[in-house]
């Protein structure tokens, strides 16, 4: 383990004395706020020092299990212990590694997904189809369910803009890095002459708000306009001005919802939806102030970053932020990407880590 780890860890019992000190203190027990804070917090702590104490016990035992390597009566009951601790050491490492990452309190929340069809004409909104596609069939794969807030349809198909709400256990931790300028290089069903066209649509993944501690609004700054919803036709066309449209006036940022028959229930998936957008504004905005000092190997997520390719001829998918490859776009399409989430998590942890032991080592400057 490395030094800077270890010494992090180290502070964790400590703590757990210090938290458990302030748990006894009537002055505590009579805060409820204060109470459910401390509690808090002392369940993470004891859960992170339960797992050093054993990574602490397993190096313990190495110890000695290499010790009695020199006794040849005991030496193969010795072998079969190292071999098992030295599997587990660096599991517990790992798990203590991730532990320490500093976590996005945004991570566990739903998220709104908005495709945005980009340079290209037609086969871009082509693409922003195949791309909602691929988010709801992984979305099915992980057991999350999806809704389509709003939508803004092509002349010859697919989407000019739609909005997608993914609802599930710590979506925004998995779709986050989906934000930034999707490209595909494909011969369209239009083109007579076999002729590769790049085009490239834009993605933004917007955390849910909590509504307890989302940004206030004042409604005065809102302009609430309604208007009918487009349809299929038939019985599905909406007879009455139920969808709506909301815009925040001192920033000019707009959403609309027409999903539903209910006017009320539009003006409120709306209303969430523009709440997740001026926050995911201000989001940006701190992104783009440390990215003036430090440039991350994600990247900021803004739309402007092209972040992934996906070229059909060679049955590819590029990610270029972590130079990632992986010649089985058919099945990447079909919402098979997780491969790409896990390795962008990984390349988020090993950031992180990096930026823990600069600190420390600024620390101890």
């Amino acid at each position: 383990m490395k030094p800077f780890l270890r010494q992090q860890l180290e502070r964790f019992p400590v703590r757990l004395q210090e938290l458990d000190f302030f748990l006894a203190q009537p002055d505590v027990v009579n805060d409820m706020e204060r109470y459910r804070e401390i509690t808090r917090e002392h369940a993470e702590v004891s859960h992170v020092n339960g797992v050093f104490q054993r990574f602490r016990q397993g190096e313990s035992a190495l110890a000695q299990a290499r010790e009695m390597m020199e006794d040849p009566e005991m030496a193969d009951m010795a072998r079969e212990e190292i071999a098992a601790l030295e599997a587990e050491l660096p599991a517990l490492e790992a798990q203590l590694q991730a532990l320490l990452l500093p976590r996005d309190p945004d991570d566990a929340r739903n998220t709104f997904l908005e495709i945005r069809a980009g340079t290209g004409g037609d086969e871009s909104a082509l693409f922003a189809g195949d791309l909602l596609r691929m988010y709801t069939r992984y979305a099915e794969r992980q057991g999350w369910r999806t809704e389509i807030v709003s939508e803004s349809l092509g002349e010859v198909g697919g989407y000019k803009e739609v909005v997608l709400r993914v609802v599930g256990d710590n979506v925004y931790g998995r779709l986050k890095f989906e934000s930034g300028g999707h490209r595909v290089q494909r011969v369209p069903a239009t083109e007579s002459q076999g002729r590769i066209h790049t085009s490239a649509c834009t993605v933004a993944a917007l955390a849910e708000p909590d509504e307890t501690a989302a940004v206030q609004i004042n409604p005065s700054d809102l302009r609430i306009d309604t208007y009918r919803a487009s349809g299929a036709g038939g019985q599905h066309v909406n007879k009455t001005d139920s969808a709506v449209r909301i815009t925040h006036i001192p920033t000019g940022i707009v959403a609309e919802c027409q999903d539903d028959r209910s006017q009320h229930r539009n003006k409120a998936k709306a209303m969430q939806v523009l709440v997740a957008r001026i926050q995911e504004k201000e989001r940006s905005e701190r992104a783009a102030k440390e990215a003036a000092t430090r440039k991350g190997l994600i990247g900021s997520g803004d739309r402007s970053d092209r972040i992934r390719t996906y070229n059909f001829p060679q049955g590819r998918m590029t990610d270029h932020r972590i130079n990632l490859t992986l010649y089985k776009l058919a099945s990447v399409m079909e919402g098979d990407f997780d491969e790409v989430v896990q390795a962008l998590l990984l390349a988020r942890r090993a950031e992180q880590l990096e930026e823990l032991e600069v600190g420390m080592g600024a620390a101890r400057a």
